[in-house]
C-alpha cells in the first residue's frame, strides 16, 4: 500500500468520524425538539384546564434553550459554514497536487 492510499484511508476515517459526530448532534437536537413539543403540549393542556396561563413560562424558557441548541448544531458547528468550505477547498487543492514536493 503506498502513501497515497494510506493518507486517503486516514482522511476517509476522519471524514466518517466527523460525519457521524455531526449526524449524532443533529439527531440529538431532533430528540430535544420532540421532547419539547410533547412536554409543552401536556403543560399547555394542564394550564388551560386550570384556567391560568402559566405554561407560557416553561414554553419560553425551554424554547430559548432549544433555539440555542439548534443554533449551535446547525449554524455554528454542523452547518456548511466558512470553515468547512475552506477545509474542503484545501482538501481539493491537496488532492489535485499529488506530490507537492
Amino acid at each position: 500500500m503506498n502513501a497515497l492510499h494510506v493518507s486517503t484511508a486516514l482522511v476517509d476515517t476522519g471524514l466518517e468520524r466527523l460525519a457521524r459526530k455531526r449526524a449524532g448532534a443533529k439527531l440529538g437536537w431532533y430528540i430535544h425538539a420532540s421532547v419539547y413539543l410533547g412536554v409543552n403540549l401536556l403543560l399547555v393542556a394542564l394550564s388551560l384546564a386550570s384556567g391560568r396561563h402559566w405554561a407560557v413560562f416553561p414554553l419560553l424558557g425551554w424554547g430559548i434553550g432549544l433555539a440555542v441548541h439548534g443554533a449551535v448544531v446547525f449554524l455554528i458547528t454542523g452547518g456548511a459554514g466558512i470553515h468547512e468550505r475552506l477545509v474542503e477547498q484545501e482538501r481539493e487543492r491537496l488532492t489535485l497536487q499529488r506530490d507537492p514536493w
